[in-house]
């Protein structure tokens, strides 16, 4: 059997309902992998606990005057610090399957290209809920105060479009990286300023001129002010449309360059 009939079944293209089938086998997969390595939720448990318990009860008082204030605040943008911290792992585990020759296998069978990307990002979209869940949950054993279950789950909604569209920035690093630590590397020079110069953990207005120009129009402010407002109090719907404005742009731009650096990788 030769190589071109090996490619040939990947080379044709599945229709939309084949692709979302194989997208969904693809997810399943990488769920059950959870199963056998439960290690994995248990990671994704404690991460947020420290950063919610640290960052309430070491700068509480220091930000806001009182750790309860300061969770009512501050709550939000952990969330959102931390659904765009874990879009980290989506490209970590598709350098380390690139790398491993998983990806090779997949390409001799006949699916859609894009199915195996598509199932880990959505696969890890349940990480994404599951942190969210925990976070909180040990919110409101704290004592916070949630505006509404519904704006809960509007804001669950927001978070994981805005990080469905931020995984496929991690998809691009994933795959054009030669290790997983060059991915967290590039990831971790991303993030950290994102984070740290938005909305997520002070109010904008105490920041230098110069740096609040810059916190107004970052993404990662808009996604805060969105969760908080959702969450708690501020308001909702000028964050909430630019969450999704970004979310939009950001996939937009770099599913397309990841895909194509996919298909080269394939080559």
């Amino acid at each position: 059997m030769t190589a071109a009939t090996i490619e040939s079944p990947v080379m044709g293209r599945p229709g939309l309902t084949d692709t979302v089938r194989q997208t969904l086998s693809m997810a399943w997969r990488q769920m059950v992998r959870i199963k056998h390595n439960p290690f994995e939720l248990v990671d994704l448990s404690l991460s947020p606990v420290m950063f919610l318990l640290l960052f309430v009860y070491v700068f509480g008082g220091q930000m806001a005057g009182s750790t309860a204030d300061y969770l009512q605040y501050v709550l939000g943008g952990l969330i959102a610090q931390n659904a765009i911290f874990l879009t980290m792992y989506t490209g970590t585990g598709i350098n380390a399957d690139l790398r491993k020759g998983v990806y090779d296998r997949f390409r001799s069978l006949p699916i859609a290209r894009s199915a195996p990307l598509a199932g880990k990002i959505f696969a890890d979209l349940f990480k994404q809920v599951w942190s969210i869940a925990i976070m909180l949950g040990l919110g409101l054993l704290m004592g916070f105060e949630l505006r509404s279950w519904a704006g809960a789950l509007l804001a669950t909604l927001a978070l994981v479009v805005f990080a469905l569209a931020i995984s496929w920035v991690s998809v691009l690093m994933g795959v054009v990286a030669d290790s997983e630590e060059k991915v967290q590397i590039y990831a971790f020079v991303i993030i950290m300023p994102l984070t740290f110069t938005s909305s997520a953990f002070v109010d904008i207005n105490t920041m230098p001129g110069f740096m609040q120009a810059w916190a107004k129009v970052n993404p990662v402010t808009h996604l805060a002010d969105a969760m908080r407002g959702l969450l708690s109090s501020g308001p909702i719907a000028e964050p909430l449309l630019w969450t999704f404005a970004w979310a939009v742009g950001i996939f937009a731009v770099t599913a397309p360059l990841a895909m194509r650096a996919y298909r080269r990788k394939m080559v």
